[in-house]
């Protein structure tokens, strides 16, 4: 395994925490939802073009999961990016947390861009009703990325799709869970926050991975494999 993917995932998921957590930890009085949703949606866009050359910019287990389940990675790469994803949304939330300190006043335990449901939900949406939704919003992420993405590589405007969808994904997303679609972003933040930020960890780590797993099967049926194609378009010829 090239040496250069894992720092490129370690280094993209670190930036997407400080950043992209960032906004809504320390400007979401100045910038509201929508500036966070664009805060994720550039920061990844900014990314894919930057990384998507070297490891395809999946900066996301449950888009590394979604590749997997595709074909168009080994398990033994997929180990791998998830272990620098996770270590680089704890690195980037650590960073942030040294950051947010320096600010007199800023509440950093408890939320600290966590996600959660029930009475840590702006909307007070349940536990079920948050693990479906991380699920669809995640579908959606993973389902795109695999759509404009050829083998595992981000190339050309594949980047612009990926970006626009994260944030429509957090438009909808941040008043019912604050949005996790990612595990390691999930993770980091919550190490911080501590608490019910991570008695209610679980479900922003099981939730992106069923919609990860769900994107890349029904991927398989809009979108055939070169050879499935082939034999499809001889079969309708031949009809």
């Amino acid at each position: 395994m090239d040496r250069r993917t894992l720092v490129s995932e370690f280094l993209g998921t670190l930036l997407l925490v400080f950043f992209a957590v960032g906004s809504a930890v320390l400007a979401e009085a100045y910038i509201g939802t929508l500036g966070i949703a664009l805060a994720f949606g550039f920061t990844l866009l900014a990314l894919a073009y930057a990384l998507g050359p070297i490891s395809g910019c999946h900066v996301n287990p449950a888009v590394t999961l979604g590749m997997l389940t595709a074909g168009r990675i080994n398990a033994r790469t997929a180990v791998g990016y998830w272990v620098a994803q996770l270590l680089g949304g704890i690195a980037g939330a650590a960073l942030l947390f040294l950051l947010a300190k320096q600010v007199p006043g800023l509440q950093t335990s408890g939320a600290f861009g966590s996600n959660g449901f029930g009475d840590r939900s702006a909307v007070h949406l349940n536990m079920g009703g948050a693990f479906l939704a991380e699920v669809v919003l995640t579908f959606l992420l993973v389902f795109v990325v695999l759509a404009v993405t050829h083998k595992v590589a981000v190339l050309g405007f594949d980047g612009l799709p990926i970006g626009l969808a994260l944030a429509v994904i957090h438009l909808v997303g941040i008043p019912l869970t604050g949005t996790s679609v990612n595990p390691a972003r999930s993770l980091g933040p919550a190490l911080f926050a501590g608490g019910a930020a991570l008695s209610q960890l679980w479900l922003f780590l099981v939730a992106p991975l069923v919609g990860g797993v769900l994107a890349a099967l029904v991927h398989r049926l809009t979108h055939p494999t070169d050879s499935a194609r082939i034999h499809a378009d001889a079969a309708a010829a031949e009809g």
